[in-house]
């Protein structure tokens, strides 16, 4: 059963490497430490040890060990941590060795960290942030994972929450003692007051949520265009490797082919659709479905006309577009990118020469950067958003009834209340819980 007993992993890279750090974290964390090392030492100071299989005394490794006790740890509990030198038989037989002992047991994917979280040692938006900081790909994805992890999220609503409280005690204030004398009679426009200005910091949060969630998705960039623009030689390009297959014949292209890209520190993601054209069979119609799907949920099109053919105007839709002159090599070098501005083509590339591709991709870089850079927010998953929306209802409903009775407004911040808390894990949300912790690797 999750969360029973002492647990134990491999929580660091899979063997073989130059160094392999064994967990245990748990009530029997010193009797492990005991049982394979013969001492446990002074706490957080490492010590040099033989560690030995207990039931044989064999050797296992010369290894370093150390012991933090809860609840100043990382779980909240006693921990250990075994340091061994990474080879596959010698972290198989320490872990061996460990499973063999009493009341110790492998650790399943994220239990460490859900260990941290119901001692209090975390609340669930820094669980989240650590969980985008160890698949974070690119430094801006970093720079936004290590801010949730550290707390941020979690710092504003507990100081959103105090406020709350502090507005919550001036309503029902103004419910129990209306009629004392020492009570100020505009307890509820004071509460309004506060209340609006609550209003502005939870909305402000909320408007960066879309950043949030871009920087850890990446910036989705959809290159589409008739069939044989170049798509897949941009694709190529842009990758600089051969992802897709390119062919002179129409409809070579039949599904979304992706791509993560790492522009200046934002990640992108740029797919290649099936060419756009009428007439074709079954197998490519679906590919054009698919491809108009994918279209409708870009942040980017890059609309392709090549040099070769007549100009194809490009669907509309909701994302913007920006129309891209291909095979510039084929119109005699074609005119330069200033030039092309003047009839809406924004840049005129060609894959086979390189030209105009390094500027392509510097305006795609400054285009992801004005969408998801500057300060890391606040929000950055959708759960969070939809716990933050409905807080900020809950607010607005608080403060946007003048005649309402207190009582009406008092139910109204408790909504916020728990609203809020749900984003910090402060109520019962299990299967929120689940699905978080399923995502983490077992050493975590």
């Amino acid at each position: 059963m999750r969360g029973a007993g002492t647990i134990f992993a491999l929580s660091s890279g899979r063997p073989p490497a130059g160094v392999a750090v064994v967990r245990v974290s748990g009530a029997g964390a010193r009797f492990a430490l005991e049982a394979l090392a013969g001492v446990v030492g002074a706490p957080r100071r490492m010590r040099l040890a033989t560690l030995r299989d207990p039931a044989t005394f064999e050797p296992l490794d010369r290894a370093l060990t150390v012991f933090f006790p809860g609840p100043a740890s990382a779980t909240g509990e006693d921990i250990a941590e075994f340091h061994l030198h990474g080879g596959l038989a010698v972290v198989a037989d320490v872990l061996a060795a460990l499973g063999r002992l009493q009341g110790l047991r492998l650790a399943e994917p994220g239990d460490f960290t859900r260990r941290a979280f119901a001692n209090g040692v975390m609340d669930l938006a820094a669980v989240e942030g650590l969980a985008d900081l160890i698949g974070a790909a690119t430094s801006g994805q970093r720079r936004q994972a290590l801010a949730q992890a550290s707390g941020a999220l979690g710092a504003a609503v507990a100081g959103w929450r105090e406020r709350l409280i502090g507005i919550a005690a001036l309503v029902e204030a103004s419910i129990d003692f209306s009629d004392e004398g020492d009570v100020p009679a505009d307890l509820v426009a004071t509460a309004r007051t506060a209340l609006a200005a609550l209003d502005r910091d939870v909305a402000a949060a909320l408007d960066g949520a879309r950043r949030g969630e871009r920087m850890r998705s990446g910036l989705v960039v959809v290159i589409a265009g008739p069939p044989n623009a170049g798509k897949s030689s941009l694709l190529n390009a842009l990758a600089r490797r051969e992802v897709a297959i390119v062919s002179a014949l129409p409809g070579t292209t039949r599904d979304a082919i992706e791509v993560h890209l790492d522009l200046d520190g934002l990640p992108v993601t740029v797919i290649d659709t099936a060419g756009l054209r009428e007439g074709a069979d079954p197998v490519e119609k679906e590919g054009i479905r698919r491809a108009h799907a994918r279209m409708a949920l870009a942040d980017l099109v890059l609309w392709l006309e090549p040099a070769d053919e007549p100009a194809t105007p490009p669907p509309a839709g909701a994302a913007p577009v920006w129309r891209v002159g291909t095979k510039r090599d084929l119109a005699g070098g074609g005119p330069s990118d200033s030039d092309s501005k003047r009839d809406g083509v924004r840049h005129r590339v060609s894959t086979r020469s390189g030209a105009g591709l390094d500027a392509l991709v510097a305006d795609i870089a400054a285009a992801a950067a004005e969408m998801v850079g500057g300060e890391p927010p606040l929000v950055t998953r959708a759960r969070q958003a939809q716990a933050l929306d409905v807080a900020l209802a809950a607010l607005r409903d608080a403060g946007g009834r003048p005649d309402a009775a207190p009582e009406l407004m008092a139910e109204d911040l408790r909504r916020a209340a728990r609203a809020l808390g749900e984003v910090v894990g402060m109520v019962d949300v299990e299967d929120v819980l689940d699905a978080i912790f399923r995502q983490f690797c077992v050493g975590k």
